[in-house]
């Protein structure tokens, strides 16, 4: 089964005159990989997912599995508010080879605890690779809270969480309920330091899009038992993160790799190009952290 640690990216869905455009897609995973980062997560929030069809969806996993050829771990998103077309996705990535699926809690519908345990467990049943929760609840207004967290990490194929609720008292929660080997990972770049401090396993991170070999060298410096130079990286990286955030994601962090030339500028409604102003602050972060050229 899939072990869910390290430090992963949200990778961001090129798009050129209105399709897919493979050919920057794998560019972006080989320069992921080359810099160190363990896994990647096609298809989530950062890959605006909601705006891809089936076929997309398929071209997207299949090509990331395909360029991650076994170097590195495969966690495709698979959520939506349907557990069936959560069950059809869930399924096309394990038939494409993903090593796991991250899927999100159900939005719009706004089900109760229970309702979301049985979302989960009819997805854990459908397939056989690993199953990650994802709880966003400033996204999708439902949190997952730690008791049915801990009643989920009970089934066999649910390996972990991605934490993006923002509280540490609820990751700590999580950490001291759920079954042992379960693991959590941040889903926010500005505090996987905490979460890994009180036995987080990893981050799923945005800023990796742009910063890949900084995000992975903080992880590897934190395990290797170098704080020094993890909280050193914490904090050369926190203005970055919350640029990243400037506007809704994933706004912001693919303007950044257009800007440093790997993609095309290109958003599918309702997401749309960053404002001018914010975009001048983020051109002039960029060229401070050495992104860009002067």
């Amino acid at each position: 089964m899939f072990e869910l640690k390290g430090a992963m990216t949200a990778i961001v869905t090129p798009f050129k005159n209105g399709k897919f455009d493979e050919v920057s897609f794998r560019n972006l995973i080989k320069r992921q990989i080359e810099n160190g980062i363990d896994c990647i997560v096609p298809c989530g929030t950062t890959g605006e997912a909601v705006t891809l069809d089936l076929n997309e969806y398929e071209k997207v996993v299949g090509s990331c599995v395909e360029e991650c050829k076994g170097q590195v771990g495969v966690l495709a998103g698979a959520g939506s508010n349907n557990t069936k077309k959560v069950i059809e996705m869930a399924k096309l990535a394990q038939s494409l080879g993903a090593d796991a699926i991250l899927s999100v809690t159900p939005y719009y519908n706004k089900p109760t605890q229970e309702g979301l345990y049985q979302h989960y467990k009819a997805i854990a049943d459908a397939v056989d690779i690993g199953v990650v929760l994802y709880n966003v609840p400033g996204r999708t207004s439902v949190n997952i809270l730690p008791d049915t967290v801990a009643r989920l990490s009970e089934i066999d194929n649910i390996i972990g969480i991605k934490e993006a609720s923002g509280s540490l008292n609820q990751v700590s929660e999580i950490l001291e309920k759920a079954k042992e080997g379960f693991s959590v990972v941040s889903g926010d770049d500005f505090l996987t330091l905490p979460m890994l401090s009180i036995g987080g396993s990893g981050i799923i991170s945005v800023t990796s899009n742009v910063a890949p070999a900084m995000v992975s060298e903080q992880y590897d410096a934190f395990v290797s038992g170098d704080l020094e130079k993890a909280r050193m990286l914490h904090h050369k990286m926190y203005p970055l993160h919350q640029m990243m955030f400037i506007e809704t994601n994933p706004i912001p962090v693919k303007t950044a790799v257009a800007l440093m030339g790997l993609v095309e500028e290109e958003f599918r409604l309702p997401l749309c190009k960053m404002s001018s102003a914010n975009k001048e602050k983020l051109k002039a972060m960029l060229k401070e952290y050495e992104f860009l050229g002067g």
